[in-house]
């Protein structure tokens, strides 16, 4: 790696970094991170100690977790919240703070409805509730990655470690804080389940408040997104047909996902509930997936010609422009131009490149994380003990951590930020699998709870970071989405298996863990491999700084 210097503009001593954060900018990201964090407890932890209470297998437990292959896919309807405003709210808040308070609604609504359901007699139906909670949660995860991006200027590459630390500290805190709190009110006498997620609805009402401190940031989207819009308008003129093709696959792809998403909400709960099969999330989730991104392939590369034949033609006679052409430039600027950018602009070896260590990166910590209430839970520590350690120590670990890891990214730079998150990362899990030797010992539960949030913090900052700083401020919520669905789909469809593996080993947690911590270096060589366009791609943003 080549010598890395500190951008301009970087804190320098600690009293210097404490001045730093307290932006109001950075704030609000931090509230922002709350709001995020928050849903995955509903769905995540909360929701399985409830299920295991409640007597459900731990394969069940596992295959539950499939809510979360929605925050794998939400860069599908991404290129929506780019450009289409929320219905009433964008105009009186603004573009980004009025689809994330719509989805913020969303979320509270679902949650109220979860709590009045029977989960003996209708888990179908809380499958379903389930599900939408987590398409509320990861929509509201675009607007918010994406105002995060917006409200740094392309000039402030050093700030981005800055508010990816403000980001996951805000994760953590929604996440593990306020997610400490379900877990001690179910062990006080007369409290049940649907109680506390009445709870949990008014906090996350409570959590509302980051959308009306926050300011809407100001950038130069529309204006970017509408000169695309006349150079595609011109290139709809001289080829007619091929624009045609193109806004009809676009459309053909709408309909598909709508079909697909609509036909899966009803069938998720069957599946959910009778637990016998592996074939549902293979044929739906996977094989859907792939089939989705070599559809999007070939639109981009569609476009790309199409941009090409349009710039071969140079300063050409300019052709009178129709409605159908604006329609159709619409449609591309919004469905299809954000995935070409990304891809005309990194190249599509390296543009390829990141997205499989993105999917890679994640998924040791992921199998880990999906089964470690049960884990706890069934070593003997009981709920407070869950709350105390694992939700409120690792809270403030996270934080501290998060804070620390981005501060030496800045100083340092973010590339080994990832190697060393990565690494210890890694390590770090051999810990879980020495508790599970042990037994409940709370000195060795409270070392494995510290260097897991030390890690997961540290090689989170450095990863959001990283993505972000791939992003075009004009299509700043489809890129980072997709970035970040890639990453999703290997921590939250591929953990759903985490509960097989775990029976599959007889109830072997030792070797689960150590098979967690073998799952992260795959990611670590492939780092190593695409390191040198990566320098050059943070040495180049942070000369912009200076």
């Amino acid at each position: 790696m080549s010598r890395y210097t500190a951008p301009a503009g970087a804190p320098k001593g600690w009293r210097d970094t404490f001045n730093f954060y307290r932006q109001r900018r950075l704030v609000t990201i931090f509230l922002f991170g709350i709001a995020s964090g928050f849903p995955w407890v509903m769905i995540g932890s909360g929701l399985n100690a409830w299920l295991n209470e409640l007597g459900f297998t731990r394969s069940m437990i596992g295959y539950f977790g499939a809510v979360f292959a929605v925050y794998s896919v939400n860069f599908l309807w991404s290129p929506i919240i780019d450009r289409v405003r929320a219905p009433f709210l964008s105009k009186w808040l603004g573009h980004r703070r009025g689809w994330i308070l719509l989805c913020q609604m969303g979320v509270i609504g679902t949650t109220i409805a979860i709590a009045s359901v029977d989960f003996q007699t209708q888990l179908h139906l809380a499958a379903i509730l389930a599900l939408a909670i987590a398409v509320f949660s990861a929509t509201q995860d675009i607007g918010i990655d994406a105002y995060r991006i917006d409200s740094i200027g392309e000039h402030e590459a050093h700030v981005q470690s800055a508010g990816a630390a403000m980001a996951t500290a805000g994760w953590w805190t929604g996440f593990a804080g306020l997610g400490a709190v379900p877990f001690f009110l179910s062990d006080f006498p007369g409290w049940d389940w649907p109680q506390v997620y009445l709870v949990l609805a008014a906090m996350m009402a409570c959590l509302t408040l980051g959308v009306w401190l926050a300011r809407e940031p100001k950038t130069e989207r529309s204006l970017q997104q509408h000169e695309s819009e006349l150079h595609y308008q011109q290139a709809a003129a001289r080829s007619p047909a091929k624009t045609l093709a193109m806004t009809g696959f676009a459309f053909a792809m709408l309909i598909a996902i709508s079909l697909a998403i609509t036909g899966q909400v009803s069938n998720f709960s069957t599946w959910v509930t009778s637990a016998t099969s592996l074939a549902m999330p293979k044929t739906i989730w996977f094989l859907w997936f792939a089939l989705v991104i070599a559809f999007l392939t070939g639109l981009v590369i569609a476009l790309v010609r199409l941009q090409r034949e349009s710039e071969n033609a140079g300063v050409a006679e300019q052709l009178p422009v129709q409605t159908k052409h604006r329609v159709a430039a619409w449609i591309i600027v919004t469905l299809i131009e954000p995935l070409a950018e990304f891809f005309r602009r990194s190249g599509p070896r390296f543009a390829l490149s990141v997205l499989l260590f993105v999917l890679l990166f994640k998924i040791g910590e992921a199998f880990l994380g999906r089964m470690s209430i049960v884990f706890y839970q069934e070593i003997g520590f009981s709920n407070t003990d869950i709350g105390m350690y694992s939700k409120l120590m690792n809270w403030w670990v996270t934080i501290a951590f998060a804070l620390i890891g981005s501060y030496v990214n800045m100083r340092f730079g973010i590339l080994k930020g990832l190697f060393i998150g990565g690494s210890a990362m890694a390590l770090s899990n051999l810990l879980f699998s020495a508790l599970a030797i042990v037994g409940p010992n709370k000195a060795l539960f409270i070392a494995a709870v510290v260097s897991d949030g030390f890690t997961s913090a540290w090689s989170t900052v450095a990863f959001v970071a990283l993505i972000s700083l791939l992003c075009n401020r004009a299509f700043t919520a489809t890129q980072y989405a997709l970035m970040a669905s890639v990453g999703t789909l290997g921590r939250t469809v591929l953990a759903s298996y985490s509960g097989v593996v775990v029976d599959w080993l007889d109830g072997n947690w030792a070797l689960f863990f150590f098979l967690t911590t073998l799952m992260v270096i795959p990611s670590l060589l492939f780092l190593w491999s695409i390191r040198k366009p990566i320098q050059r791609l943070e040495d180049e943003n942070h000369a912009r700084s200076r």
